[in-house]
């Protein structure tokens, strides 16, 4: 009997195990991302400089932000605080190097990592994209 209970016990233990996949993390829509940018433009030249910003519109769930990490290191996040059901309040507002959401609840998420900065007890960072360069001042956005 008692190794009918050991049997049971891990078998339940087992499939119980904590899976790595965060369901309170299901608020963002997987949108497809394919994206071309020059920095030689005008609305993104100032990502050739370190330590830059800009929200790129009409991708991902609410626009794309671009952060110039340094020299040659671009980052891109999806522009929706992954914390929340898309609203009007959930787009994230870039303040320097951070991401600020707007729904009362104080979400500040770093542009260069991704991770949550604020004291708030939340389990989603933000949703990255894939930024590759291909020549000539020119980054494609994907996902």
């Amino acid at each position: 009997m008692k190794k009918l209970f050991s049997l049971l016990f891990c078998v339940v233990f087992l499939s119980c195990s904590k899976d790595s996949n965060n369901n309170n993390c299901n608020f963002l829509l997987n949108v497809g991302v394919n994206a071309t940018v020059n920095l030689n433009l005008p609305q993104f030249n100032q990502l050739q400089f370190p330590v830059n910003a800009v929200r790129l519109e009409g991708f991902g769930n609410e626009g794309i932000i671009l952060v110039r990490v340094n020299s040659s290191t671009l980052v891109a996040w999806d522009g929706a605080d992954p914390n929340h059901v898309p609203s009007a309040c959930s787009t994230l507002r870039i303040e320097g190097l951070n991401g600020v959401c707007d729904c009362g609840d104080g979400n500040e998420y770093s542009l260069v990592s991704g991770q949550l900065v604020s004291d708030t007890n939340q389990p989603c960072t933000l949703k990255p994209y894939r930024v590759d360069f291909i020549g000539d001042n020119t980054y494609v956005i994907s996902n």
